[in-house]
């Protein structure tokens, strides 16, 4: 490690610090439907919207029709996306001539991009039309990604409102979600990204010939666009096969901080948000706090693992760091920066390749997605993952101390605890499920690329980024055959709507309780105790359920590594 790699580490997590207030309260008066600088050109499109739509900003919904109507759209947006894809080859906007993609094929990436996973067994550039990457992905890319913004502002509505039936409108807050913050702050990183070199065309693919006199074909395409989405909403989809180690996607080191910055920065601010809806910004610093301290500790050790390197390297004399899967331009700081941001905030894009780190390096990125989505988490999802948690904590609080648990005045009882321990392990039941099939599964097996712990650890990986909606891949596993296609495809929808359908659940309970003052002896959750409380409940819930699982893989290559054996 060096200390150049900690300033830098430090400048990120200062930007991210400096972003939370300003950001937050933009967002806190766009959800609160008050008047913003952008007001006078975007409201009279979000009126056409909603005239469109039937609905109108003082309909409010209760919780069950706000689930029905985002699994009614979201459904709507898995049967389009597929035929879009399966329609390819005769559809425009396709100058490379790119064939129809296959049947499972396409209902993996569309389960993908809809569960705002985006995970990817197909190479972007040598697969998908013009018109499928912006009309069906990036499209995607922002309604997900808007989906799950809506779902939070729910739920902080039901610690908000005094009592009441209705949690606000699906259909206002994802019009607001895209046409406030997504659109407005992408349009400006669009720009950025092609002021630094990203393409952003329509015209063919370049044909070149390389200084050996052989024929190259240059991919182009509408690059820029879809990465400021893919990096603002946490989607992590890339244009390219190689994601952010392309060139093309992430030319240097500006770049690169960039969409470390963007894939945090609404994640991060919703917990402002949250402070600022219900009257006291103090639990949303500490809400950032727990996120924070998860956060420091996973670029600690990942960042110690990588600087130290493989010791069978240092046995013939090889000193440094390990390098192995990485762009020189970025190193090993910021490729180890750049993982733990990315498999955090469930974004998936990659600047490296997780399987080349070492043992314990790899771990890391695995740790953060088996916890679900709470160390700031996907737009919208790491919050209401996080309150999933919350719950959880202040109800051991509540019976340590012989009271009826409350956050916010609001009781936490037996419906929001059935709700809260439904969703946690729902991720559990896809990732660790599916894992113990495939790995006795012969064809499954035959997918890995490596020997050893490390094989396991490939598909371990494959479905924790599935159900985690992270959308990262560790490398070495080949993922396009029907059997990880479908079940990919499967652990995406639960990782995604069986976390959403009890978080509005739970939404849809509180919101209609009355809120109880505090007394003497209410647990406070607004200072370091709570964020010790909640640390602890977040590492014990994780590491007694998949420890085991991790134990076979990373753990494991990690012993016999020290120990000198190969595979």
């Amino acid at each position: 490690m060096t200390l150049n790699g900690w300033l830098q580490i430090l400048l990120y997590c200062g930007i991210i610090i400096v972003l939370v207030k300003p950001l937050g309260g933009y967002m806190t008066r766009v959800f609160s439907g008050e008047r913003t600088f952008l007001s006078p050109v975007l409201a009279p499109i979000e009126r056409g919207l909603y005239a469109l739509a039937g609905t109108s900003e003082r309909e409010d919904q209760h919780w069950t029709s706000y689930a029905f109507a985002m699994l009614m759209f979201n459904l709507l947006g898995v049967v389009v996306l597929y035929a879009l894809l399966r329609l390819q080859a005769v559809l425009p906007y396709n100058p490379a001539g790119m064939a129809a993609v296959g049947p499972e094929l396409s209902f993996n990436t569309a389960t993908s991009f809809v569960s705002n996973t985006n995970w990817q067994n197909y190479g972007g550039e040598s697969t998908m039309s013009y018109l499928s990457q912006m009309a069906g992905l990036t499209v995607q890319n922002f309604v997900s990604a808007a989906t799950g913004m809506a779902i939070a502002i729910g739920l902080i509505r039901a610690f908000s409102r005094a009592s009441g039936k209705a949690i606000g409108n699906f259909w206002v807050d994802m019009v607001r979600s895209t046409l406030y913050v997504l659109l407005p702050i992408c349009i400006g990183l669009t720009l950025v990204y092609v002021y630094l070199g990203v393409p952003q065309t329509l015209g063919p693919y370049v044909d070149a010939t390389t200084l050996e006199g052989a024929k190259q074909t240059i991919a182009l395409g509408p690059v820029a666009s879809q990465l400021a989405i893919k990096m603002l909403g946490t989607n992590g989809g890339g244009f390219f096969n190689v994601n952010s180690a392309h060139p093309f996607e992430n030319p240097d080191n500006i770049s690169n901080m960039i969409q470390m910055v963007s894939i945090f920065a609404i994640g991060a601010a919703f917990t402002n948000v949250f402070g600022r809806m219900v009257g006291n910004q103090r639990q949303g610093w500490a809400i950032l706090a727990t996120m924070g301290i998860l956060f420091i500790a996973g670029v600690a050790v990942t960042y110690w693992a990588e600087a130290a390197g493989n010791p069978l390297m240092h046995a013939f004399g090889l000193q440094g760091g390990n390098m192995e899967g990485k762009e020189v331009r970025f190193g090993v700081a910021m490729s180890s920066l750049f993982a733990v941001i990315t498999t955090a905030a469930s974004c998936g894009a990659v600047n490296a390749m997780h399987g080349s780190f070492t043992a314990l390096g790899g771990l890391i990125p695995l740790i953060n997605m088996q916890l679900g989505e709470v160390i700031v988490g996907g737009v919208g999802a790491g919050f209401y993952g996080i309150i999933l948690f919350i719950i959880v904590a202040v109800f051991v609080a509540g019976l340590m101390v012989g009271r009826t648990p409350e956050y916010l005045g609001k009781k936490i009882e037996a419906k929001e605890m059935k709700m809260a321990v439904l969703a946690i392990l729902c991720l559990p039941l896809a990732m660790l499920v599916f894992t113990a099939i495939a790995s006795v599964l012969p064809s499954a097996v035959a997918s890995i690329g490596t020997a050893g712990p490390h094989g396991f650890s490939e598909i371990l990986y494959a479905y924790t980024s599935a159900a985690a909606n992270n959308g990262s891949a560790f490398g070495g596993l080949t993922g396009n055959t029907p059997w990880y296609n479908i079940t990919l495809g499967i652990g995406m929808l639960m990782g995604r709507f069986l976390v959403i359908v009890p978080a509005l659940a739970i939404a849809g309970s509180l919101v209609t309780k009355k809120t109880v003052p505090a007394s003497a002896g209410t647990f406070p959750t607004d200072g370091p105790l709570f964020v010790g409380l909640l640390s602890g409940t977040i590492l014990i819930v994780g590491g007694l359920t998949f420890f085991p699982a991790l134990a076979l893989g990373p753990v494991i290559e990690h012993l016999v590594m020290i120990a000198g054996q190969t595979f």
